[in-house]
């Protein structure tokens, strides 16, 4: 009868071995990487001074500032509620702890396009506070507040995911021990917990600020897409493209695609970091 431990595994086998790893770069090189370099090919196919001009267009700086004014607002503000509800939902007991987890993670599985029907129809002109907000002309849908309120709720939950795991593993412990010791709610957020989330924080928060700078369908519905004022850049790609302006679109494109590539080299530095961490932590413990 044969030993369970010398069984072979799925894929064990050099053959078996060589088709799977075959396959998962066939299909990244065609869905990623051909596509990602076609990006860069187009835009840069008639010259740089071409791409430069095409980038240089008033219309598509307006959404290059628009798109990096709306994740200055975005980025610190999910950061901050990431923190709060971490803090919240990792360190205190209470009734419905779950049912306010899921509620953080619900923009995941919520379409954008739903979420930027579901603002029209409370803050539109037809919608649940339109009367109110016309009335002291206060203006939120198709305007920047819109496009804000949008890129909130489909961030919202980036930097929270990223951080409750880790609170909620390294327990509450250490906060106890610095509660005893006199220490005040800041203090012990900005020394104890926060030291211990930082990587985590950081990758929580890049990725919130790719999405920001990349979302597309909840946008499209709140902004209007009023050229030169309330088009971002992934809307602003769509315009140029729909004008059939070739290659200000994929010029366009790029900065998008360069964000997403700086936040793929900050995930291989925060891990790293992160790694290199918990190497020293745990030769620290075998020390002591």
């Amino acid at each position: 009868m044969s030993d369970t431990s010398t069984r072979r595994r799925v894929g064990d086998g050099p053959l078996a071995r060589r088709l799977i790893i075959g396959l998962v770069l066939l299909v990244t090189v065609l869905v990623l990487l051909v596509p990602l370099a076609s990006i860069f090919t187009e835009a840069f196919q008639r010259g740089v001074p071409a791409y430069f001009a095409a980038l240089s267009q008033p219309d598509t700086l307006h959404a290059m500032g628009l798109t990096a004014f709306t994740a200055l607002v975005c980025v610190p503000v999910n950061v901050i509620f990431g923190i709060a509800a971490a803090w919240t939902v990792a360190k205190f007991t209470f009734p419905g702890r779950g049912l306010l987890l899921a509620l953080i993670e619900l923009p995941f599985s919520i379409s954008p396009i739903v979420a930027g029907v579901a603002y029209l129809f409370v803050y539109g002109a037809q919608g649940l506070l339109g009367p109110f907000l016309e009335a002291y002309d206060i203006k939120i849908m198709f305007a920047v507040p819109a496009i804000i309120l949008a890129s909130l709720f489909v961030t919202a939950p980036f930097v929270a995911r990223e951080i409750v795991p880790l609170m909620m593993a390294q327990g509450r412990e250490e906060e106890e021990a610095a509660v005893t010791l006199g220490a005040s709610g800041w203090r012990i957020l900005r020394t104890v917990t926060l030291p211990n989330v930082r990587f985590a924080l950081l990758y929580g928060a890049a990725l919130c600020n790719a999405r920001v700078m990349g979302e597309f369908g909840a946008v499209s519905v709140v902004s209007g897409n009023i050229r030169g004022r309330t088009s971002t850049l992934p809307l602003q790609i769509e315009l140029l493209y729909q004008d059939s302006q070739v290659a200000g679109a994929f010029a366009a494109a790029t900065v998008l695609a360069g964000v997403a590539l700086v936040t793929l080299v900050a995930k291989l530095i925060i891990e790293r970091l992160d790694a290199e961490r918990e190497r020293l932590n745990v030769k620290r413990g075998v020390g002591h």
